[in-house]
């Protein structure tokens, strides 16, 4: 006892004798205590001294004594005060502990990995084990060359401030990433399944070439994984050595592995230990089947689907255990499952701790079990998987405890929040939109509710607007995510239409979620459109009035007499179609549809295996203008050649159909080009109105049927670091739009009737705009061949395509080089 009442007193004492250099004035009580051999206000001693009598005194100086600051210490009454005589004292308090030249890490942070603290006494010793502590914590931010001083201030009242120098210095990051063992898989592949990279050129943008140890850690289970889904049972990493360099400085990381045989799968059986549960029935729930090469992810995807099955039934604690039996002379694995009963243990409560900022019903609901049901460890780490795919945790980790009985179990949830919130500013160019840049805000954690929310607006070339969504991901307690979108959207006039068209609206979804992997999405839009064509002296589109007409040519007051030379069409006329559809004015469009989407894709950012299709049909016709059904389909198929070749087959279609008392209208209609076939322009298929031969451009009328399939093959650059993210690819194209089904008789709208004979003079030199549209639609299904180079950057994802188109129509526009991109910054 007498050292924690020595402890105390040191504290208290190093607090009030930091404190007396204040010049403060000494109360009217302290004045009962007289200090002799050291400069110390008496104030600082009286929680030492609390009473006059011979025990207290001798209390307060054995107190004073056990903090060290003084050898000798002495105490008297002398005529009722307690004179204190102090001497050997030498000891300094630490009055702050200061950080100077630190940039990369807080003073925050520092303050927590020094041991040397405010208010104790300074020891040498322990600062400059310090200064190795701030060495170590900027080694984990790469800064293994950073440089840490000490020096004391010295204070009055033997007080001193303790200030740390540093000398960051640069970023020491990871010169090479190396893999020993490896024969099925390429070094390329391999170091694609890591978040840890090597330096390189973009090393001033990025931090995943510094040496985290957990980091390394996670990509080594990435590895792990990759091999084990690809049929590698007897893989494992032998050892992982991280070295550092000092010339150049810098990290080698050599990963030893064994990668063992590829297995297949021999044969698959369920054997149920339970009586009336069928096990070679819940054989249709295994996710492998013979022949096919063995994957521990379709293992557990298999266990679980039978545990959920059997709960179904009634056995609540049932569980399924995989076993394998491998053949390591043929390489295969005979794969049986045995469904059991466990013990009957239920969950007393689910304890959730750690989370600051996410409430306690969102961790709770990606539980299929609660607290009083049978516990089923199958399904608690399925809810672990859940939880960490939210990316709302740094870390999730799920355990038990022992209940308040041998069949009572407690759940305890350990989740560590994180940031979910960004504000971005993104900018990009295409030779199909031009220069675009959006300034968005997203959070798909807000209020901490698991909400998803997103604000944005856009600005660029030919295209403004702006967007809200919102989603709620668990609606009316289901698992039912619902939301909706508020949009705003301005296509103005460019080289491929010669006019401007906005869309304003609103949408509202529900996805309800089949199976993992398949959702079923209705929705209903209502939204308005309008098109405007612009006449003015910059942009005369719709300057036309007859075939007499006197013209003023650049907004002049100087008249002109057309004629085949020069008149309203050769300074760019808007297709008399389009002209129709403006005259229109507001459309209003009411439309119910739904969507229904797979997607089994082994990565999303970047797959190699795996489908994705999505299926969409919407009826409009309740209320407003527009009377149509349309379908669309859009597919795509990954696989891989070998491992750095990716094969990829793209399908997509989609058909509009009119019904109704409504006229057709080509502002639903479908526009194609370079998304459908690459080497074509922007509406560079399809439908078009030759009429005027000016302009054959910009006069795409759009089609009501496309269909279209795309073959890929990606690879990676070779020689160049992966970390770079260029590859290559080459593909060919096939598709074609067709189908227009408006009127091509304009006499009416126009109020004239001129339609020159095809093939004749008037028709190849018109002075005014025909009211007999020439619609050229061939069905005639265009081709391309190319290569591409896609750069997956830091800033963004950005493609170059250079096509060349193999089959097209005559009047259809091309496009050798397409480009993409976009940044965020």
């Amino acid at each position: 006892m007498d050292w924690i009442r020595g402890f105390v007193g040191g504290v208290l004492l190093a607090v009030t004798v930091g404190l007396c250099g204040l010049g403060w004035t000494t109360p009217a009580s302290a004045q009962q205590i007289v200090v002799q051999g050291a400069n110390v206000d008496p104030s600082t001693l009286k929680p030492y001294f609390t009473g006059t009598d011979p025990a207290s005194i001798q209390r307060g100086v054995e107190d004073l004594q056990a903090t060290g600051i003084y050898s000798n210490v002495s105490a008297k009454l002398v005529d009722g005060k307690i004179v204190v005589n102090l001497s050997g004292g030498g000891a300094q308090v630490i009055n702050r502990v200061a950080f100077e030249g630190n940039k990369q890490i807080e003073t925050k942070q520092l303050e927590v990995e020094v041991q040397s603290k405010p208010h104790t006494n300074y020891n040498e010793e322990t600062a400059v084990g310090d200064i190795g502590r701030i060495k170590d914590a900027y080694k984990k931010y790469g800064r293994n060359e950073a440089k840490v001083t000490k020096r004391l201030v010295q204070l009055p009242n033997g007080r001193v401030d303790l200030v740390f120098t540093i000398d960051e210095g640069g970023k020491t990051g990871i010169r090479e990433i190396k893999f020993v063992g490896n024969h099925a898989v390429s070094n390329y592949r391999l170091g694609g399944l890591m978040q840890t990279s090597t330096m390189n050129l973009l090393s001033f943008i990025k931090s995943t070439d510094v040496y985290d140890p957990d980091r390394l850690a996670s990509d080594e289970e990435a590895i792990r994984r990759y091999y084990m889904k690809n049929g590698y049972a007897d893989f494992r990493i032998v050892s992982t050595d991280v070295t550092y360099q000092e010339n150049p400085p810098g990290y080698i990381i050599t990963i030893t592995m064994e990668e063992g045989p590829q297995y297949h799968v021999s044969s698959v059986n369920v054997v149920s230990n339970i009586p009336k549960v069928d096990g070679p029935a819940l054989t249709r729930f295994v996710s492998l089947r013979p022949g096919d090469v063995y994957d521990a992810g379709a293992i557990d995807k298999s266990v679980e689907a039978i545990t959920r099955d059997v709960a179904t039934q009634g056995y609540a604690f049932s569980e399924a255990r995989p076993h394998g039996d491998r053949d390591t002379v043929n390489h295969t694995i005979a794969i049986s499952f045995s469904v059991d009963n466990g013990p009957k243990v239920y969950i007393e409560r689910i304890d959730i701790v750690g989370n600051t900022r996410t409430r306690d019903y969102v961790i709770r609901r990606e539980f299929d079990i609660g607290e009083g049901d049978p516990y089923n460890h199958v399904l608690i780490e399925r809810a672990e998987r859940r939880l960490n795919s939210l990316g709302y945790f740094k870390k999730v980790h799920i355990s038990n405890r022992p209940g308040s009985a041998p069949d009572r179990v407690i759940v305890v949830v350990e989740v560590e929040d994180q940031p979910t919130g960004s504000i971005s500013l993104s900018g990009g160019y295409s030779t199909t939109q031009g220069f675009l840049a959006e300034l968005a805000y997203t959070e798909t954690n807000f209020l901490g509710r698991g909400q998803y929310v997103r604000l944005s607006v856009s600005d660029g070339q030919y295209t403004q607007g702006w967007k809200a969504s919102f989603t709620e991901p668990y609606f009316l307690g289901q698992r039912l995510a619902a939301g909706f979108d508020v949009f705003h959207q301005v296509n103005n006039q460019n080289q491929y239409a010669l006019y401007q068209n906005w869309t304003t609206g609103a949408t509202a979804r529900l996805g309800i979620p089949i199976t993992d992997d398949l959702t079923f999405q209705p929705n209903y839009s209502i939204y308005e459109s309008k098109i405007t064509i612009p006449n003015t002296e910059s942009q005369p589109y719709d300057d036309c009035v007859g075939p007499n007409q006197t013209w003023f040519p650049g907004g002049t007051f100087i008249p002109v007499v057309p004629n085949e030379a020069i008149n309203c069409l050769t300074n760019g006329e808007a297709p008399v179609e389009i002209k129709q559809a403006a005259a229109q004015g507001n459309i209003v469009t009411s439309l119910a549809g739904f969507s229904v989407l797979y997607n089994n894709l082994d990565n999303r950012k970047d797959p190699t295996t795996g489908y994705y299709a999505t299926y969409k049909q919407d009826v409009a016709g309740l209320g407003g203008q527009s009377d149509f059904l349309r379908e669309t389909f859009d597919a795509r198929y990954y696989h891989p050649i070998t491992e750095d070749f990716i094969g990829i087959l793209h399908l997509q279609a989609g058909q509009i159909n009119s019904f109704g008392n409504n006229q057709p209208l080509i502002i639903n209609n479908f526009m194609q080009g370079p998304s459908l076939v690459r080497g074509f322009a922007p509406a560079g298929i399809g439908p078009r109105d030759i009429s005027n031969p000016f302009d054959i451009q910009s006069a795409a009328l759009g089609g009501t049927t496309y269909y279209g399939g795309s073959a890929e093959v990606d690879f990676p650059i070779f020689g160049l670091p992966r970390e770079i993210g260029l590859k290559g690819a080459v593909f060919a194209d096939a598709g074609n739009l067709i189908g227009y089904s408006g009127p091509t008789n304009f006499s009416n709208f126009l109020g004239y009737t001129y339609c020159p004979t095809p093939g004749s003079l008037a028709a190849a030199f018109p002075i005014t705009q025909s009211s007999c549209a020439n619609v050229y639609d061939p069905n005639l299904i265009r081709t391309s061949v190319g290569v591409s180079l896609i750069w997956a950057s830091p800033m963004g994802p950005i493609r170059f395509d250079f096509a060349l188109p193999i089959t097209k129509g005559k009047y259809d526009q091309t496009q050798f080089f397409n480009f993409s991109g976009g940044t965020t910054f």
